[in-house]
């Protein structure tokens, strides 16, 4: 099954893709991979899960958060790509929560998103190498940023 048809098996809407928040470019191209820029958890019409994890969010929240971070990853490159079904594999997620000094479960919060696209791509194409760490703040206060490098066929 494609990653198009996936989605819609999955019963997943993609937000719009987020928009630009500096002087950046979404998705760069290099050969065959995709270099996409961070991304926070976009909800639409300008809105963002905002909140630290541990604080104002705990740790389901913001593995939700995480999700739609996914989610809005995978619009973007939905736009830039025409299409999820040209995206061959992840290769390698930077995720960042922004989270409370003393919380320790960062991995556990970016999981919100490997486990989208494991579910989007299966097991062997949707789960890549990853860090996952924790940042004193984000911008606009944002839950978590995830970054990504996804090969291309």
């Amino acid at each position: 099954m494609t990653a198009e048809q996936q989605l819609t098996t999955l019963g997943l809407s993609l937000p719009p893709a987020p928009p630009r928040g500096g002087v950046y470019k979404p998705v760069v191209i290099v050969g065959n991979v995709a270099y996409v820029s961070g991304h926070g958890p976009y909800l639409g019409e300008g809105n963002y899960i905002t909140g630290r994890v541990g604080a104002d969010l705990d740790l389901a929240e913001g593995k939700a958060a995480a999700r739609q971070t996914g989610l809005a990853l995978l619009a973007t490159l939905k736009s830039e790509l025409g299409s999820l079904d040209r995206v061959k594999r992840v290769v390698k997620l930077l995720g960042m929560v922004n989270s409370t000094a003393d919380f320790p479960d960062h991995p556990k919060v970016i999981n919100g998103c490997s486990e989208l696209f494991g579910e989007v791509w299966g097991e062997e194409n949707g789960i890549g190498a990853r860090s996952a760490v924790g940042m004193g703040s984000l911008p606009g206060n944002i839950a978590v940023e995830i970054e990504g490098i996804f090969e291309l066929h």
